[in-house]
């Protein structure tokens, strides 16, 4: 701090006293420093006309003095400048800090170290699997609790490692272990946890949908989509699965800290739909859809019967036509739906899903005037029908036309017949086919994107799938002209967006539907992604 005086005399004509005014002027450093003027009071002043103005002191003290040059001088006056004029800095988290990228050699050691690429038999399994190997901490828990769950599920309690290499579920116990670490847990703070995690919950919701979408339509074949999404909401809908939860005992293993009676229910529902759509992805990896269907309704004890899975009452189209006689007059059960395996010399792949979507009575339909002009049309540009090798010819023939009664059951819009006939329109294979369309595209996902984490999944599946695209896709192929309205409305469909979007979309899905029937899942891949190109990636014809 510098300090100058300079003394002016102010002369006082008019007393003669000794004593003069002074003024002290004083100039600082730029640093700021606080000084707090006082005018001083004297109790026996020798000189009333003396006024000080300003005072200066210096806290350091001579002592303390440094050169004007000195570098510890200008060191302290920095510090002294920012303290008082720099704001305080946020730093962002940590998790939004970005890390360099690994190099090429490192990159290449962690992708081929990874139990993601051990599987080639299984492609879609070896992508579920973490990223990294399980380290000491994972062993630790499934020591202490994996043998509860496998308990609970009804599954042996050897370790699945004893199973052969060309079992997919030698892998069970390392997924059953991903099943159960939610978000919430205390393993989730590893990456390769979380990650695994949340990509078998994404692919696990799509296998429930499906599971119980097939099971409604072959248990009640007469019935519109409508009723059956409330039968499947009231049983696995996110507010009634920690009852199903609960049912099985596995609660202490989702909270195991915690009562979940006592927890409320933003903070009891995400951790139980997290492991609940988890649980069935990674039994669907190891043991398939039948399992799917003993887990549902053996071990968590779902009853489609129970008065609360009933839809709501509504006023119902009567229904005149004949189902196949495999449905007549009785409700099949959970057993004959997983059970059930197609004959040698089927038709199609799923018979008797076919047969509860398309009625027996579409046979009516042949030859008509759709059959004879738009059905080949439809036919060349889907690249139906698929070549097979069939054992017998008629086998092939027949396949062929029940083919064109499907695809004429997927263009008929509800407008045209559903008022007389309530199943012929393309509503049920819709709802079909927007289930095995979603678990289709989850596991293109998977496979594609192998260090992706599920939530990251599922925005791109959403925008994927979104039905406006799902429609754009079909009339890209110019298919939106071979669709069956109602005369009265055929002008507002044809003219209005907003109204032939919507119905272009179910066709779409009512395609995925058939073919997912007649030629298995094989075929809605071929559809989805290299017909009608959902993911945008070939090229494009230039006009």
């Amino acid at each position: 701090m510098e300090l100058s005086s300079s003394f002016i005399h102010f002369p006082n004509p008019s007393t003669s006293s000794p004593c003069n005014h002074y003024s002290f002027s004083s100039s600082f450093s730029p640093f700021p420093i606080q000084i707090h003027t006082k005018t001083l009071k004297f109790t026996n002043p020798t000189c009333p006309n003396h006024r000080i103005f300003a005072v200066a002191v210096d806290p350091q003290g001579p002592q303390q003095e440094l050169p004007k040059n000195s570098p510890q001088r200008l060191l302290r006056e920095l510090a002294e400048r920012k303290r008082g004029t720099a704001p305080k800095k946020k730093f962002p988290p940590k998790k939004f800090i970005l890390r360099p990228p690994l190099d090429d050699k490192r990159l290449a050691e962690r992708f081929l170290n990874s139990p993601q690429l051990s599987l080639k038999a299984f492609p879609l399994l070896s992508s579920c699997l973490p990223s990294s190997r399980l380290n000491n901490a994972d062993k630790t828990w499934m020591d202490e609790y994996l043998l509860e769950a496998k308990q609970a599920l009804g599954y042996p309690l050897e370790p699945s490692e004893n199973f052969g290499d060309d079992n997919p579920a030698k892998q069970f116990d390392t997924l059953l272990y991903l099943a159960f670490q939610h978000p919430t847990g205390e393993r989730t703070r590893a990456r390769h946890v979380r990650s695994g995690h949340t990509r078998l919950l994404f692919l696990g919701q799509y296998v429930l949908e499906l599971a119980l979408a097939e099971f409604f339509l072959q248990r009640y074949p007469r019935e519109s989509p409508g009723p059956m999404r409330e039968r499947v909401y009231a049983l696995i809908g996110k507010k009634h699965l920690p009852k199903w939860i609960k049912a099985a005992s596995l609660q202490n293993l989702v909270f195991p800290f915690d009562d979940m009676d006592k927890l409320k229910r933003m903070e009891r529902e995400p951790p139980v739909k997290s492991v609940f759509w988890a649980l069935f992805g990674a039994i669907y990896l190891c043991f398939g859809m039948p399992e799917v269907y003993r887990v549902l309704f053996e071990v968590f004890g779902m009853d489609p019967e129970a008065e609360d899975c009933q839809p709501r009452e509504r006023r119902q189209l009567e229904d005149v036509d004949y189902v196949s006689v495999e449905f007549e007059g009785k409700k099949l059960s959970w057993q004959e739906v997983a059970a059930y395996k197609p004959p040698e010399d089927a038709l199609f792949a799923h018979p008797r899903l076919f047969r509860a979507c398309v009625p027996p009575g579409m046979h009516r339909f042949r030859g008509n005037i759709w059959d004879y002009e738009s059905r080949p049309q439809v036919m060349r540009a889907l690249g139906y029908p698929l070549k097979m090798e069939d054992r017998i010819p008629d086998i092939t023939k027949a396949r062929n036309i029940e083919l064109g009664l499907g695809l004429q059951l997927c263009f008929l819009h509800p407008s045209k017949h559903k008022f007389e006939h309530p199943r012929f329109c393309y509503e049920r294979l819709e709802y079909l086919g927007q289930k095995i369309q979603d678990l289709v595209m989850a596991e293109r996902l998977l496979m594609k994107h192998l260090d992706a984490p599920g939530l990251w999944l599922q925005e791109r599946h959403r925008r994927t799938l979104m039905n406006k695209f799902c429609g754009r896709y079909l009339r890209d192929k110019h298919l939106h002209r071979f669709v069956i309205y109602a005369e009265d409305v055929q002008e507002k469909y044809e003219h209005n967006r907003k109204m032939r979007n919507p119905a272009t979309t179910a066709v779409q899905q009512s395609l995925h539907g058939l073919s997912y029937a007649v030629y298995g899942k094989p075929d809605v891949r071929r559809l989805m992604f290299e017909v009608f190109d959902f993911e945008q990636i070939q090229p494009k014809a230039v006009v």
